[in-house]
């Protein structure tokens, strides 16, 4: 069944082969997740990416299958090397061992799937003032906004019946919470706003959500979504505006969505909040927010108020028997640039990518951004790493040309680094950063990756199979890494595989067809 399933595909690509092709490689990731491709036909003289291979999607998920039904693997590694004598070579794994080819190069393997990165606002102190919504307000508050909605459409808003006290009771036990008062006080009004499928958008353009609805969502939204090693190794949660007011975390058991924007968004009222807010704090969460939640105000009586301004000043628009508040547009994420290095450097900024700048660049500007917690040199480089210890930045990638590594020493913020180097350097200081858990130095020329060893807690590292082999030969590979990269982008699997075997990893269930066409 695997070698049918798999000679299907080797006669598509080699049927599809380009003239005075000598070799293909096609890499995929298979399974009931979905399948991914990539790889090219080696031709002399050619562009490297002039040449794809088929997108074979059809039998790569029939391969997969028939692999699963053999090795019971949910999905798969998959690699076949084709040549044009008809000759080929299928290598297969669970995924596990995944290919990164064409997003960042080589491989990537998971030594322990259970592990996730803390995200920063997890040990946060919570925020001692007491809550600002007022219940009593909050429903005449609604009420008033109710009786200037009906007066602009000409006639009162039907709405569903209000909700027992022994529901609101069940809800607060399933979600492990109580609502705020102010929150609560108007579901004793009206469970939501939408009649079977209508919501009336009372929320600034939002579905007020009824009860049930509140607390299934909340159950899927109350955790971080796990983005994987390959992106999450360096990805950071930012601030809310204004600072400290939100946990930097992209889920909280304590958020509970309370209104949809029907598009994976919603206003939720948070009861957990950082130091600076107030519980019943009112914020955006869900998909457009995964970089970290936006605060919206410091209570849903507080909203209600400002929604009650809006029509006062005749702040909206009506259409399809719908009302629309012209709410000011607020920024999706974070404060970023993007580009150069500008002028003037916002205080606010919290993020930037200086891409194809004149290197050596003077990082010496940022230092007016003291709440920048990424900085990325995407093909430029700088000599001097000492504007860096003085902002929180948690994920640095820069290239150092000629400086060295001494600024970073300590730094109480730093999480992820990704490095390049012009010249030979020292990574000692790396011993000191107290929070370092993913690293990248398959662009560096290290002087002595022995130090490695020597950071404890570090769950992500990547690196060239030279400097891979040099350290694994050492026995110096640092002792609690959950994922780690092979960053060639030309190693075949059969390399990847016998290189996590040495990390640890039970590679001897390979699967390995070989075979040839009549050519």
């Amino acid at each position: 069944m695997v070698e049918r399933a798999a000679r299907r595909i080797v006669e598509k690509i080699v049927a599809s082969a380009p003239a005075g092709w000598t070799r293909a490689v096609l890499a995929s990731t298979a399974g009931r997740g979905g399948v991914s491709v990539s790889g090219v036909y080696d031709v002399p003289g050619a562009s490297l990416w002039g040449h794809s291979v088929p997108s074979p999607f059809g039998e790569l998920t029939a391969l997969a299958e028939a692999v699963r039904e053999v090795r019971g693997w949910e999905r798969t590694s998959l690699e076949f090397v084709c040549r044009p004598s008809g000759e080929y070579e299928l290598v297969a794994f669970t995924d596990a061992v995944t290919s990164l080819r064409g997003r960042g190069g080589g491989f990537q393997v998971v030594l322990d799937p259970d592990s996730r990165l803390p995200e920063p606002g997890a040990g946060e102190p919570e925020g001692s003032a007491g809550p600002a919504g007022d219940p009593e307000l909050a429903v005449a508050r609604f009420r008033e906004y109710l009786t200037r909605r009906a007066a602009i459409l000409g006639r009162p808003e039907e709405l569903p019946p209000p909700v027992s006290a022994a529901a609101l009771k069940v809800a607060e036990r399933r979600v492990g919470r109580a609502l705020p008062a102010d929150l609560r006080a108007l579901y004793a009004i009206a469970d939501g706003d939408g009649i079977g499928f209508e919501h009336r958008y009372l929320f600034g353009g939002n579905g007020w959500l009824a009860l049930e609805d509140l607390v299934a969502i909340h159950a899927d939204q109350r955790q971080p979504v796990w983005s994987g090693w390959e992106l999450g190794w360096q990805s950071v949660v930012f601030d809310a505006d204004p600072p400290d007011t939100v946990r930097r975390r992209g889920g909280h058991p304590a958020w509970l969505p309370f209104a949809t924007g029907e598009d994976g968004n919603y206003l939720a009222v948070d009861l957990s909040p950082a130091r600076n807010g107030r519980p019943g704090q009112v914020i955006r969460i869900g998909r457009d927010y995964d970089r970290g939640p936006a605060y919206v105000a410091d209570s849903v009586t507080s909203l209600l108020g400002r929604y009650l301004e809006l029509l006062e000043r005749g702040a909206y628009e009506e259409y399809d028997d719908h009302i629309s508040l012209l709410e000011p547009a607020e920024r999706l994420g974070p404060e970023r640039i993007v580009g150069e290095m500008p002028g003037e450097i916002p205080p606010g900024l919290q993020a930037i990518h200086l891409n194809d700048v004149a290197s050596p660049v003077d990082l010496g500007p940022l230092v007016a951004a003291p709440r920048l917690r990424l900085l990325h040199l995407n093909r430029c480089a700088t000599a001097d790493l000492a504007p860096v210890r003085a902002l929180p930045v948690e994920s640095l990638r820069v290239t150092v040309d000629g400086g060295d590594l001494a600024p970073l020493a300590g730094h109480p913020h730093l999480t992820s680094l990704d490095l390049g180097t012009t010249a030979p350097i020292g990574i000692a200081p790396l011993r000191t950063v107290p929070r370092l858990r993913g690293l990248d130095l398959s662009r560096a020329e290290v002087r002595d990756l022995r130090v490695l060893a020597d950071l404890p807690d570090l769950r992500y590292l990547s690196l060239t199979a030279r400097q891979w082999g040099a350290l694994l030969d050492e026995g110096k590979a640092p002792p609690a890494l959950a994922a780690v990269r092979l960053a060639d982008d030309d190693a075949p699997l059969g390399e990847a595989l016998a290189w996590a075997a040495r990390l640890g990893l039970d590679t001897g269930d390979a699967l390995r067809v070989t075979g040839a066409l009549s050519v």
